[in-house]
């Protein structure tokens, strides 16, 4: 079975056209048919709807898409294995949210310098929101982002958990010092705003709840707080540096303030849920992709490894 049909399948099934199809895999729509056809003849089967006015992948197309994917990734695979020794060339377009930048990019960088250097990598550095449609789009060809849905024809798989703590300097709670009451301590960090990650991200949604219980526990009228977006992780150190607000960050990303004691963790509960990072990629992606990703799980592991479990985890 000519493996390469089987592409084509994966990417029609994602674009739901075959025009756009033809422009992904620098083909004809005439070559797109013929391969569709060919493989429709050689598993005996309709892969497409033809009646149906708008492009649609038949029962049997839907039925067969994820053994599919499996076959594809399968030949990748043993391709890979072929090619050990040999060199990974190419490009690779890599996408990343700041939290990696911050934690094991470095290593992941050097690391495919060392194995595969022929292969060259453009970094892209954005916000979840972002590079999810940005993969899915092919315009990029790895991503370690956020844990979130994007689409069955993106493989993912998680990376590590950053655990998350409430951060603010030291002095700036000063005025709930000398008590024991939560309640003194929740209202002393209410009065403050609180830095969060990007509008409409998973954590940013998460705190944004969490304050609000909070408020609502501690008797402190909701309109009094304010839930600060920060697109940038290391805007978002800089201005709990100067004092500026509670941050809710992984500790991991403030490690060397909290060791020497310029910023601390605060015990209020409930603590922010953890960052799960993953690795995405698409379904048909190429030889590369998949040697770049063997390095990116084996980096992420060995520094999660390195570390405390409560600054990360590997997943």
């Amino acid at each position: 079975m000519n493996t390469r049909f089987l592409e084509t399948l994966l990417s029609l099934a994602r674009s739901g056209s075959i025009r756009a199809t033809a422009r992904e895999l620098h083909a004809t729509p005439a070559a797109i048919s013929s391969r569709i056809k060919a493989l429709e003849a050689e598993l005996g089967v309709s892969l497409v709807d033809r009646g149906s006015s708008q492009f649609r992948l038949s029962d049997d197309g839907e039925r067969l898409l994820n053994h599919a994917r499996e076959v594809v990734h399968a030949a990748r695979t043993l391709q890979l294995a072929a090619q050990r020794g040999q060199q990974i060339s190419g490009r690779l377009r890599l996408g990343v949210v700041e939290t990696v930048v911050h934690s094991w990019l470095p290593n992941f960088v050097r690391a495919l310098e060392t194995d595969y250097p022929e292969l060259v990598v453009d970094l892209t550095v954005d916000a979840t929101a972002v590079l999810g449609p940005r993969l899915l789009a092919g315009e990029l060809d790895l991503v370690a982002q956020v844990e979130s849905a994007i689409d069955p024809s993106i493989v993912a798989q998680p990376l590590a958990r950053y655990p998350v703590r409430w951060i603010a300097r030291r002095d700036m709670l000063a005025e709930a010092d000398g008590t024991d009451q939560m309640d003194d301590r929740v209202r002393a960090m209410l009065r403050h705003p609180v830095l969060t990650f990007g509008r409409g991200t998973l954590p940013q949604l998460a705190v944004d709840a969490m304050v609000s219980g909070l408020a609502s526990e501690h008797g402190v009228p909701l309109s009094q707080t304010r839930v600060t977006c920060m697109p940038s992780v290391a805007a978002m150190i800089h201005l709990l540096r100067d004092g500026y607000g509670v941050a809710a960050v992984p500790s991991l990303l403030v490690a060397e303030y909290l060791d020497t004691g310029e910023l601390v963790e605060l015990p209020m509960l409930p603590s922010p849920p953890p960052i799960v990072i993953a690795l995405y990629r698409r379904d048909d992606a190429r030889v590369a992709v998949h040697a770049a990703a063997a390095v990116a799980r084996e980096v992420c592991s060995q520094y999660c490894d390195a570390l405390p479990a409560a600054l990360i985890e590997a997943s």
